[in-house]
């Protein structure tokens, strides 16, 4: 049950960031850090993280995802309309954030964090790109 609620939170978040156009900044800003605390916590239970680790992967989430958000938004107010364009963002800034907490995590934490459906989205992501 808690793989699921991860694989949730973890795919639910850029979509969160794409509906948060209709709200006011603050609670976009809210929701934001509501949205990276909830999956924080749902790693540090999962992954039995040390606080150093708490440490980096709020930071890495924090950054990527807000450099993801910058990057939806300044395309939306571009006006771009293809979809593909979207998730190619979406997948640059995901990768990123999977070589980055690679280096966090020991090996038996990689390795639950694989299982939990890190692999499952890394392979899709790794096929969105060969198509390309």
């Amino acid at each position: 049950m808690k793989k699921i609620i991860l694989i949730l939170a973890i795919c639910a978040l850029p979509v969160m960031l794409l509906a948060q156009e209709q709200k006011s900044p603050k609670e976009r800003e809210k929701e934001f850090y509501e949205a990276i605390e909830a999956q924080i916590n749902q790693l540090t239970e999962q992954l039995e993280l040390e606080d150093w680790q708490i440490f980096y992967v709020d930071s890495i989430l924090t950054h990527d995802y807000k450099a993801m958000q910058r990057e939806i938004e300044s395309m939306s107010a571009a006006k771009y309309a293809n979809s593909d364009l979207f998730y190619g963002v979406q997948d640059k800034w995901m990768e990123q954030m999977y070589q980055a907490l690679r280096k966090v995590f020991d090996d038996k934490q990689w390795a639950k964090y694989l299982k939990s459906g890190a692999a499952r989205d890394k392979k899709m992501r790794d096929k969105r790109m060969k198509k390309k």
